[in-house]
């Protein structure tokens, strides 16, 4: 295949509602989307850094910077064995791992419109409805909390994950397994706690979580293993899954019981299948997390939610929960028994709504061979 256009958005678009991590709160979601033109036809990808380096050093400044400078030059008209020899492209550079996996991602959508078939077909899944969790930011309060909870449980969601941070988490988590009683419950921490905080999350032991959520630094594997030797409760990793390698290490050193793949975080598709098969060879359950991504990413994450590694209901919750409207026009939604349907047809499925791209878009560049 050979790229001959490559086009980067900076879009920006209000949030349904305020979200709140221990990082802070947003109400818009600002990212760069990734056009990658070939034999006459388009695939798109979503770059998940946001516009502060909180969750992570990229922002959508130095990924604009990355994929321009470097990353689009490198691929852009020249013979592509395939998405998964990309990479290799761009191997002199280091890190970047988000502004690689958008322009990754896009390529991995045009070659499967070019296939005629659905993405998840040449990831290794097949078009099946995907188990959906949702992810639940701090509340103003626990009655508020409990509404939002009781909310989502009706519209058929299998699993709650609440964000928590020092002073918001055994209070919160144990309001909501008293109040939903079996319900599936995690908690999400976004690396707010450090070492001496054990005893607070060690408080969580008897809750019956389905995991505890990257409590600890990003970078931090050692203390991670120290920590989940001294709780009962599964720690799953997020931020300090970089890639492969990272997984590796996490789980041989026995940092986490649980993996959370993000192909936005870990550079793409290719990289979050080597995950998913290590994960599974090693007997470790996965789940899909989610990134405030538009349909754009979320289509993506759907297709790999496909990969049968996939065991936990992921953060792959409807469009409208964030955006109203969407940049797509078909509505990504959960049905009545908690899961999310495939978007049908060759790639990822979905397109941004050209007026409506148009009306989001603060920077726009095309680059051609």
């Amino acid at each position: 295949m050979r790229l001959d256009a490559v086009e980067l958005s900076v879009v920006r678009l209000p949030l349904v509602r305020a979200f709140e991590t221990s990082f802070g709160a947003i109400a818009a979601r600002e990212f760069v989307l990734v056009r990658a033109d070939g034999g006459g036809l388009s695939g798109w990808g979503e770059c998940v850094a946001d516009v502060d380096p909180f969750y992570s050093p990229e922002t959508t400044i130095t990924a604009w910077h990355i994929l321009a400078r470097y990353l689009v030059p490198a691929v852009l008209g020249v013979a592509l064995d395939g998405p998964r020899a990309v990479p290799a492209r761009w191997r002199a550079v280091r890190g970047h791992r988000m502004a690689k996996a958008a322009l990754e991602m896009a390529i991995w959508d045009l070659a499967a419109r070019l296939d005629g078939r659905p993405l998840c077909e040449r990831l290794g899944g097949a078009p099946r409805p995907v188990p959906a969790g949702v992810s639940i930011g701090i509340q103003p309060s626990i009655e508020a909390l409990v509404a939002r909870v009781e909310a989502e449980l009706a519209d058929g969601y299998r699993r709650i994950k609440i964000k928590i941070k020092p002073g918001w988490d055994r209070q919160p988590a144990a309001a909501l397994r008293e109040r939903f009683g079996g319900v599936a419950l995690m908690v999400d921490a976004n690396a707010a706690y450090d070492e001496a905080d054990a005893p607070a999350l060690e408080a969580l032991d008897d809750l019956d979580l389905t995991m505890i959520e990257q409590p600890l630094d990003y970078d931090d594997l050692v203390r991670h293993a120290r920590l989940q030797a001294r709780l009962r409760t599964a720690i799953c990793l997020d931020e300090s899954i970089a890639g492969p390698r990272a997984a590796r290490d996490a789980l041989d050193i026995g940092a986490c019981r649980v993996i959370n793949v993000k192909p936005g975080r870990m550079g793409g598709h290719g990289p979050s299948i080597d995950v998913h098969d290590l994960a599974r060879a090693r007997g470790i359950p996965l789940w899909h997390g989610g990134m405030l991504e538009s349909g754009i990413g979320r289509a993506h994450n759907l297709h790999l939610s496909t990969l049968p590694g996939f065991v936990l209901p992921g953060d792959v919750a409807a469009s409208r929960r964030y955006f109203a409207p969407d940049l797509i026009d078909y509505a990504i939604d959960v049905a009545a028994d908690g899961s999310v349907p495939v978007p049908p047809g060759p790639g990822i499925g979905v397109d941004p709504n050209p007026d409506r791209l148009r009306a989001a878009t603060l920077r726009h560049e095309r680059f051609t061979a």
